[in-house]
């Protein structure tokens, strides 16, 4: 059955892992009709954590999306993970959604996921419900998680419905403040008995009712106005500003229930086919070079692939959105990232791993499809008659590395094709060959993530891995000036070898070239051809370093003297006289080894801030400043990167999971004194090592 626009929700779900979002979905599907028995995440059958990974772990790992039908309402589920290290699955999934409900646990209350949710659909631009879950739970408490989202977001959050009785096994009641009634469930079927509110909660109602009331009047400039000449807004008048001010930000639903015994599942989806945004509400979507484009049903076909999968027996899927306009099967598109032209082969509607077929998509669906040639997660598939590209998401940068090797050697390419696959499927999953440190490096939100983005390399192309620690990119500098002569002579029988080099060497600024090379031979001593190779000498001597074996910056060489024979000089003999020349020089030129630093922002809440400031300064940070962002402080510091491999894990067990950073190269830094002579202990321990070999 197709929906006219006006009719569809497409809605995310997010929050603190734990908070219970894969099993209020479940509820949501029992309740609409769209399953027939209610799974759990416990006994690992639920629609939406199908994978074996996630049934193992009891976590959400990938995005999955789902679908059912209420009050002649297609609503488009997206269940994202709310694990930190699965970040990227909860953005790719805002990115198809038109507004978010963030789950909140009765008992555990406003936590860190509850916050990146909520500054991710702000960042997206897009509305947020909260969900207090669990509120069956021993010590949930809503009185408690009103006052703290009130106090982190604002007085926009507002009680849509009161629990009665929370905190208590036998929890089973609901005041609903928008009509004024009280719902209780009796068989967990999902459907709620309606009645009139008893007199002891009446008041507690009509505070309630006043709160909301004036929120909702803020979203508009008419109702504002209205409520200040009256006091009051009229039903439809309420309604009308939860609608605005959920659409543009302003007010914040706070509905409750239980999704373990299917309470307030039936009042989550009014909510949503009631006062949640449809893709004609909805923002223009915005394109790469900052222009927008109306959500338009009748409008060119626009469409963008926001998640990617491969799964056995099928392949690769593509699940995407469509913007505007209808996508047909059997249509090409092309794709305004790569130009090339893609041929749509199979369209479906997807709920969990099952699968609808279907002819046709119009603007505001998300569907998948299969067999697309080179199209990966982002892109943008488009009439050719109006070729433009969505905004991609703006995923996070990694924070958590790992170096590779193949187990059993010869596996090298099926690890190859294991690690673009992953990547497809996930874009936070980064990996690169580091010619200079010889590894396989594979990058990531933390050592979770990795661990089972390489367990899924295993699964999907038979290939282990061992992993360790990166090494860490050294580099060696001068902090003096010097001269030295490098001589290169061999005489052996025929005709022999003969060059000679005058090097100057004085550091330089150790950002952009490593070398700057200068020519000031005078009276043709060294001829013309056989300067480039003095300066490839230098080159390859800098590659090596004098200290430790890490490569050099920051030499400004001048070749200002020399000897050739007219006979035995050759490009091979200066390359060899500049590489013993410079290598004397930097020597005399008190060489150093410097070591990478970062630029390190930290976020957390307010009472972990000397935890993490004392943390940091254990790890030779250079503190340089904080700031004050909305209910969290930011901090900012300079940081080695050898005191940095693991501190996702540090930083989470420090603040409870409360804490994120971000870090960026910023620059080289001379290494103290007693890392320097670890450093020149263990290169020459492992030159020893190699002359035994040989």
């Amino acid at each position: 059955m197709a929906f006219p626009v006006e009719k569809i929700r497409n809605i995310a779900f997010a929050g603190h892992s734990g908070s219970g979002k894969t099993s209020l979905i479940e509820a949501m599907l029992h309740t609409s009709g769209a399953i027939s028995r209610q799974g759990s995440v416990d006994e690992g059958n639920t629609v939406s954590d199908y994978r074996k990974d996630e049934i193992d772990r009891k976590i959400s790992i990938a995005t999955t999306i789902l679908n059912l039908e209420w009050e002649s309402h297609r609503v488009n589920l997206i269940d994202t993970p709310g694990f930190s290290d699965f970040v990227g699955e909860m953005l790719s999934g805002f990115k198809a959604a038109d507004a978010i409900v963030a789950t909140i646990h009765g008992v555990g209350g406003v936590e860190v996921g509850t916050d990146h949710a909520y500054e991710a659909a702000k960042a997206q631009g897009i509305g947020t419900i909260f969900f207090a879950n669990s509120m069956d739970r021993e010590n949930a408490n809503f009185d408690k998680i009103y006052d703290q989202l009130r106090e982190t977001y604002g007085t926009g959050c507002v009680a849509v419905n009161y629990p009665v009785g929370s905190g208590k096994e036998t929890f089973a009641e609901v005041i609903d403040i928008v009509r004024m009634k009280l719902h209780t469930w009796k068989d967990g079927s999902g459907k709620s008995v309606i009645s009139d509110i008893p007199a002891q909660y009446k008041d507690k109602a009509d505070e309630l009712r006043q709160a909301l009331i004036e929120s909702a009047a803020e979203a508009d400039d008419e109702l504002i106005e209205k409520y200040f000449d009256t006091g009051e807004l009229n039903e439809e008048e309420l309604n009308r500003g939860l609608r605005l001010g959920i659409l543009r930000g302003k007010v914040y639903p706070i509905l409750s229930g239980s999704a373990r015994k299917n309470i307030g599942a039936n009042l989550l989806l009014d909510m949503i086919t009631e006062f949640c945004p449809s893709p004609a509400d909805a923002q223009p979507v915005v394109l790469e070079d900052g222009t927008s484009v109306k959500q338009d049903v009748n409008g060119k076909a626009i469409a963008q692939i926001f998640k990617s999968a491969n799964e056995s027996h099928v392949g690769d899927i593509s699940i995407f959105r469509v913007w505007s306009g209808t996508v047909k099967t059997g249509e090409e598109y092309t794709n305004s990232h790569t130009g090339k032209s893609e041929k749509i082969a199979q369209i479906f509607l997807l709920n969990g791993k099952n699968r609808k077929v279907v002819e046709s998509v119009s603007c505001g669906e998300i569907a998948g499809t299969i067999k697309l040639k080179e199209t990966a997660t982002g892109d943008t598939l488009c009439d050719s008659s109006k070729v433009v590209k969505v905004k991609r998401v703006d995923y996070p940068p990694p924070v958590f590395h790992l170096a590779i090797e193949c187990k059993n050697k010869g596996s090298e390419d099926k690890l190859s094709t294991g690690l673009t696959m992953c990547h497809f499927e996930d874009p936070t999953f980064l990996y690169h060959q580091d010619a200079e440190l010889g590894q396989t490096i594979v990058s990531g939100q933390g050592d979770v993530h990795l661990q089972i983005a390489l367990a899924r390399l295993k699964e999907k192309v038979g290939v282990e891995v061992e992993t360790s620690d990166p090494r860490l990119p050294y580099r060696e500098a001068i902090r003096g000036n010097s001269e030295a002569e490098g001589k290169h002579k061999k005489q052996s029988g025929g005709r022999g070898q003969f060059a000679v080099a005058w090097l100057r060497i004085e550091p330089k600024e150790r950002e952009g070239v490593a070398l700057e090379f200068v020519d000031a031979i005078v009276g043709g001593v060294v001829s013309g051809r056989f300067i480039p190779a003095v300066e490839k000498g230098i080159t390859e001597a800098m590659a090596k370093g004098v200290v430790a074996g890490y490569p050099m910056i920051g030499v400004k060489a001048t070749l200002f003297d020399g000897k050739e024979h007219p006979v035995d000089s050759d490009e091979t003999s200066f390359r060899l006289a500049g590489i013993k020349g410079f290598r004397e020089a930097a020597k005399k030129a008190r060489p150093t080894i410097l070591e990478p630093i970062f630029d390190l922002e930290v976020k957390v809440p307010e009472q972990f801030m000397g935890d993490v400031m004392g943390d940091l300064s254990s790890r030779r940070g250079k503190i340089m400043g904080m700031d004050t962002v909305g209910h969290t402080q930011e901090i900012r510091a300079k940081v080695p990167q050898a005191e940095i491999m693991k501190y996702t894990t540090t930083l989470r067990s420090m603040t409870g999971g409360r804490g994120v950073f971000r870090v960026k190269f910023s620059h080289y830094e001379e290494v103290p004194g007693d890392i320097q002579k670890k450093l020149e202990e263990a290169f020459a321990a492992k030159k020893a090592g190699q002359a035994e070999e040989e």
